[in-house]
């Protein structure tokens, strides 16, 4: 499998902002060919790369006044490492988190799935009745909502289907986490979350709104929610986003059986 990223940010600047983008494919991947460029009015600027326990790498820009363009290009052959479990890990994906809010969903999610024991098929039935009570509507939500109000409001877009599973999933027992990713096959293309549910001895992919094949996506960052896998983060200063360009393609569109487990790779 070859599958080819990239993503082009640009934003306006008006007080000078430090700034961390996430847009980079996860440390997990060993990119063919690679390249990331930051300018400000056209001249380059330094950038600073780290990486989380993920392996989530971050890219750290100090941007002065101006329009600053952040341009992101990768090629991947083949798949990445698999993704690990560490004990600690598995703790922290069962706790409700600031946008899956797994203690107050707790009764609903009991009264839905009650008689499901089997936890490949609560990732089944999850997804499936996510997918039923919510309509995807863009531009429907506020960068705070959470799962709770997602489900309240019964629409949202694939950060807020992913919340509502990751809670569901956490209130039922199964360690559950986000994932923000690149998705061949999306449209209208653009970064993409999913869910990720441990489950068999390996982290699976819940995707309710069905919009990409699971086999295909890229991972770009792994956490609790989506405060730990935004695309970007204004740490200081002023900076108003201009536009996001996003593609991603691979040499074969693969088909999605959803009734199958499918790891990111």
């Amino acid at each position: 499998m070859q599958r080819t990223v990239t993503s082009r940010v640009v934003i306006n600047v008006t007080a000078p902002a430090d700034l961390v983008f996430t847009i980079a494919v996860s440390g997990l991947y060993a990119p063919t060919s690679e390249t990331f460029h930051a300018t400000v009015n056209g001249t380059p600027i330094e950038v600073a790369e780290l990486a989380d326990a993920h392996r989530t790498r971050l890219h750290r820009v100090r941007s002065e006044v101006g329009e600053l363009v952040v341009e992101y290009e990768a090629r991947i052959e083949g798949v990445g490492e698999t993704a690990d479990a560490p004990d600690t890990d598995l703790l922290t994906y069962v706790r409700p988190s600031r946008y899956a809010e797994s203690d107050m969903l707790a009764p609903t999610a009991a009264a839905e799935f009650a008689g499901i024991t089997d936890h490949a098929e609560l990732l089944t039935a999850v997804s499936s009745w996510v997918g039923t009570q919510l309509s995807y509507v863009s531009g429907s939500s506020l960068p705070t909502d959470g799962a709770v109000r997602t489900l309240l409001a019964r629409q949202g877009v694939c950060r807020d289907y992913s919340h509502l599973c990751v809670a569901l999933l956490r209130s039922l027992g199964v360690p559950a986490r986000l994932v923000a990713v690149y998705a061949p096959g999306l449209s209208p293309m653009d970064f993409h979350a999913v869910a990720e549910a441990w489950v068999a001895g390996a982290w699976h992919v819940v995707d309710a709104t069905t919009l990409a094949p699971r086999s295909s996506l890229v991972r770009i960052a792994t956490g609790r929610d989506a405060a730990d896998t935004a695309f970007l983060n204004v740490i200081s200063g002023r900076a108003d986003l201009n536009s996001v360009i996003v593609t991603a393609v691979v040499d074969a569109l693969p088909t999605d059986d959803l009734s199958q487990l499918v790891s990111i790779d």
